[in-house]
């Protein structure tokens, strides 16, 4: 049996990643001998289509089990058909998210649990809405429109009412959004940089 969790880093130790079509890693983990290996997601900037492609990486590598924080609909698909048991709301360490897994802390979902656009941001594939159904996140590309957050868009096949997530403990809620935040604050940091040396040049042209 392997493992995929989606993951910021190449071990262990690394924070899971919120979002599964635009991780940065995945860890490929056997949970019976706790050997596993990193694979980098190629998909991270892809322009679209990033669920379908980092779903089929994961069928390809073999997993019978995704833990990730979220999967968006276009994602769960393929790895429904692919029969791949699909966990979301993990936060922690990879470590932590598999200890959890292994004492049965937690329990496949039903359904996809955000839309189409989760995760969707900057070059760097590091924007996200707040997962509160609010849509908080930040726009396509470069800008701040079209806001990518988190109310539910109805994806064809689908019942028109979102599926209901597993339900996590305030702690591992708490963890995630501080998370979320923290991610968020680095794609504000990236966004005022580029402004300000877009402004830069701007003076320089106008010299």
């Amino acid at each position: 049996m392997k493992i995929a969790v989606s993951s910021t880093g190449q071990n262990l130790s690394s924070p899971v990643d919120p979002r599964f079509g635009r991780c940065q890693y995945f860890i490929i983990v056997d949970p019976k001998t706790m050997k596993f290996k990193a694979i980098q997601n190629p998909n991270v900037a892809a322009l679209g289509g990033a669920g379908i492609q980092t779903a089929q990486l994961v069928v390809n590598e073999g997993a019978e089990v995704v833990l990730t924080g979220a999967c968006g609909p276009n994602a769960f698909q393929v790895l429904s058909q692919a029969g791949v048991k699909v966990i979301v709301g993990v936060s922690g360490t990879v470590q932590e998210a598999l200890n959890a897994y292994k004492g049965g802390k937690l329990q496949p979902t039903t359904g996809p649990s955000v839309g189409a656009k989760f995760g969707m941001g900057m070059g760097s594939g590091m924007g996200f809405g707040m997962g509160m159904g609010r849509g908080m996140g930040m726009g396509r590309g470069m800008g701040m429109g079209r806001g990518m957050g988190m109310g539910w868009q109805q994806p064809m096949g689908f019942p028109s009412q979102p599926p209901q997530a597993p339900q996590i403990s305030k702690e591992d809620e708490l963890q995630m959004l501080e998370d979320q935040a923290q991610m968020l604050k680095q794609q504000m940091d990236q966004i005022q940089k580029r402004i300000a040396e877009l402004n830069k040049k701007k003076k320089k042209k106008k010299k």
